[in-house]
């Protein structure tokens, strides 16, 4: 929310200065983001009006102007303004004035004298438009100073609202929180109804059910639309971050911001009555302000007239945008203004869908006040008439008091005011700040009955007017006090390793970690062909964010993609996680997984090491160092994966049970998201890989170990893990360690073909092993190897 410093100090009396309202608004919960002074230093500038503009006869950008500063004689002052004329009024610097870190003084360029400097607004640090001077209106005093002329200095305020603040969105609202925090009241605000001069009226029928509970509308006949917006409100509207547009929008515009309700102005001579608001149709085509048309459906709400037939063209999307073809221009004589409260369901996410982002959606998203809407037809009628004439109607309101939000009654108990904050607040104070906030408060023997008014969503229970006391009495002014009673600490599992020490592991070996959204494009996952059981998101933030992720690989790998296109050589990111798959009929199942993704070097540049890629067995390394926590023995086996390298990949089994999958991405998924180097990663679910067997102590053997080597043949097709799965078997108890110290293909062994060398650790606990049990430990496994995957010894 923007607003200027001077408009809110109309709406409430206050001795603080700038800095003191700004530290005043962010101690009561409204974040100043942003802080601009306007106008500071403007002393020597004044209102001026170029008489005559002839070329300057050195130089085809400039021009020798004759201005009038109310000085008596005119000034000549050179000006390369493209919108520089004879008859603007725009701001002059006169000799001695400072315009930032210039000092005026009389200069001659190109060989013409010039007397001042005539201004942009960005010069004068009013704005950020440089394109040209600062036009002012033709009614603008000569000779005036500016600052007193345009209601300088000022300030512009931005906050940052949290989503439970929407009666903020309005000078008004900010106005109350203010008041209360600075022992001060709220401005009486004039809203007294503009009475009818006319008969002429639209009938409106409410046909959305609960969804629009008011709509109030006017008709004023007899509008000059081409009347000019008045200094004072364009400047407001200017320091609200608001560009005036035509005097009939920007009063619209006003309005919104002072009171916080939305408006829309109609051409009354473009409508048929009656007015109709429903649900819109689906595949309803809607032509909105900005000219775009847009297909609607049944979740949108639209204002419809009846040209065609009853309710039949909708000129309006319901609390987002005006129509294109009901537009007020300059032509327009006859204006249909319209105040609607929409319930908040309405509108949450309408505007998403079709890429729109608009102040009346950004506010009836988060709520309106229900009971503005009559009172914001008043002070638009009022300041209409005043300024561009015309004879209004009557109010006509359609209304559903049976939906309509009603004020709500809290009861707020001394005792549990005292407890939750820990102090005592005076009866007084308490009173003073709920009425200063708008709320009406009447005491009881326990405290007081408290309604809030309907313009504040946020107060449903006592808690709320507990924080509403806290904010505004200051939470510097509360007393800090340490908790007391014993604290029991509740000692962790020694069945689960934390995922603090899987995070410890992996940032230890050079990763870094990464936080992704868990929403992302479906044509992402499309790409991983991961888009099965995928789940779609009802409201989202934009078609790029659309859907529940799947895996964490594909955000990860975004992430590694944009690291490596800003140059980065070596990339180790991971990320924790959770994935989402579609479950009909139940909520989505959530899964909590790890991914990790690495590129580039496996070792920083250095002299001692060739340099080489990282690759699948760096990566396997790091997650043996996780399994190696909870004492786990990972077995890994071809893997199908779409994603994985044919080849280079493997889907990782612990106990038997598939937990993930770890490889080399295939060359055409990296093809398709412009990644030029080769990447490998892995994604397991995290809940196997935590789980750790509990320690049990053992005696160790008096006796000695045993080793033999063998090295036999076995087609090349045998995978490691089976090979050991038949040692281990056939060797039986006596088996300590196997170890695999030899990998030869070549010359010498049959293509199609791989000799492996491996060494048996073999030891008993009760005696020393015999050569004879050795060697019938040794003849069982080449019996069992030749058995299985018909190895042959090498001789």
């Amino acid at each position: 929310m923007k607003f200027s410093e001077n408009w809110l100090r109309q709406h409430v009396q206050t001795d603080a200065s700038r800095d003191e309202l700004a530290a005043t608004l962010t101690a009561i919960g409204l974040e100043v983001e942003e802080l601009t002074p306007l106008g500071e230093g403007l002393d020597g500038v004044v209102v001026a009006q170029i008489l005559g503009a002839e070329p300057h006869p050195e130089a085809d950008r400039l021009q020798v102007c004759s201005v009038d500063a109310g000085q008596g004689a005119p000034l000549q002052i050179v000006c390369g303004a493209p919108n520089a004329r004879v008859g603007l009024k725009a701001p002059l610097a006169t000799i001695g004035a400072q315009v930032g870190e210039l000092t005026i003084k009389a200069a001659t360029l190109r060989g013409v004298e010039s007397n001042g400097m005539l201004c942009s607004a960005k010069e004068l640090g009013l704005d950020t438009d440089a394109s040209g001077l600062l036009e002012l209106p033709d009614d603008a005093p000569v000779g005036s100073p500016l600052a007193e002329y345009l209601g300088l200095p000022d300030a512009s305020f931005e906050l940052k609202l949290t989503p439970n603040r929407a009666d903020c969105f309005s000078v008004r609202g900010i106005a109350y929180d203010v008041a209360a925090a600075s022992g001060s009241e709220v401005v009486v605000f004039d809203a007294t109804p503009m009475p009818a001069l006319n008969d002429r009226t639209l009938v409106v029928e409410l046909d959305a059910g609960p969804r629009v509970p008011r709509f109030v509308g006017r008709a004023i006949e007899g509008v000059n639309a081409n009347a000019r917006t008045p200094v004072w409100m364009g400047e407001r509207l200017r320091r609200s971050g608001v560009r005036p547009i035509s005097f009939l929008v920007d009063v619209t515009q006003y309005v919104m911001l002072e009171l916080g309700q939305p408006m829309h102005a109609f051409d009354l001579d473009t409508l048929a009555q009656p007015i109709v608001v429903r649900a819109a149709r689906a595949g309803e085509q809607v032509r909105l302000l900005d000219g775009r048309t847009v297909a609607v459906d049944e979740d949108f709400l639209v204002v419809a007239d009846s040209q065609g037939g009853h309710g039949a063209r909708a000129v309006a999307l319901g609390g987002i945008m005006g129509g294109y073809d009901t537009r007020v221009a300059d032509a327009t004589r006859n204006v249909f203004l319209e105040a609607a409260h929409w319930i908040p369901s309405a509108i949450i996410g309408r505007g998403r869908k079709l890429g729109l982002h608009t102040d009346a959606g950004h506010r009836f998203e988060r709520g309106v006040d229900p009971e503005l809407p009559r009172q914001a037809i008043e002070v638009a009628t009022r300041l209409i008439v005043e300024i561009a004439g015309g004879a209004p109607g009557p109010v006509t309101e359609a209304v559903r008091a049976d939906v309509l939000p009603q004020p709500r009654r809290i009861g707020l108990r001394r005792a549990r005011l005292a407890r939750l904050l820990g102090t005592a607040i005076g009866d007084a104070e308490v009173e003073r700040i709920l009425r200063a906030l708008g709320l009406e408060v009447a005491a009881n023997a326990d405290g007081w009955d408290v309604t809030a008014p309907t313009r504040r969503f946020d107060l449903a229970i006592e808690e709320d007017l507990v924080e509403e006391i806290a904010r505004i009495h200051g939470y510097d002014a509360i007393p800090a006090t340490l908790p007391g009673g014993s604290v029991q600490t509740a000692a962790g599992t020694e069945t689960r390793i934390d995922e603090a020490a899987v995070r410890r592991q992996l940032a230890a070996r050079d990763y870094l970690e990464a936080v992704n959204y868990a929403f992302v494009d479906s044509a992402l996952l499309g790409k991983w062909r991961a888009d099965a059981g995928v789940v779609p998101l009802a409201n989202p933030l934009s078609a790029e964010l659309a859907v529940m992720r799947t895996q964490l690989l594909p955000g990860l790998v975004d992430a590694l993609a944009r690291n490596v296109a800003r140059q980065q050589p070596q990339v180790r990111l991971f990320e924790i996680g959770k994935v989402f798959a579609d479950d009909p009929g139940n909520p989505p199942r959530e899964t909590l997984r790890i991914a990790a993704v690495a590129c580039g070097d496996a070792r920083r540049e250095q002299w001692g090491v060739a340099a080489r890629g990282v690759d699948f067995h760096d990566l396997s390394g790091d997650l043996e160092s996780l399994a190696a926590l909870a004492g786990a023995t990972l077995e890994y086996r071809p893997s199908q994966a779409p994603h994985g390298h044919p080849g280079r990949s493997a889907d990782v089994f612990r106990d038997g049970h598939a937990i993930g999958w770890i490889g080399q991405l295939h060359p055409r998924l990296q093809r398709a998201l412009d990644i030029d180097t080769e990447a490998v990663a892995f994604e397991l679910d995290l809940e196997p890989l935590l789980r750790r067997r509990i320690a049990r102590a053992a005696a160790l053997s008096r006796y000695p170990s045993v080793r033999r080597d063998l090295a036999f043949v076995v087609p090349d097709a045998v995978p490691w893990a089976s090979v050991s799965e038949t040692v281990k078997a056939a060797a039986g108890p006596v088996l300590r360690e196997l170890r695999l110290f030899d990998r030869y293909l070549g010359k010498g062994v049959e293509p199609g073909f791989k000799s492996l060398a491996i060494g048996l650790i073999l030891q008993e606990d009760s005696r020393t092993l015999t050569d004879r049990d050795v060697d019938g430990v040794v003849a069982a496994v080449m019996a069992a190897l030749q058995r299985d995957h018909a190895a042959a010894i090498r001789g």
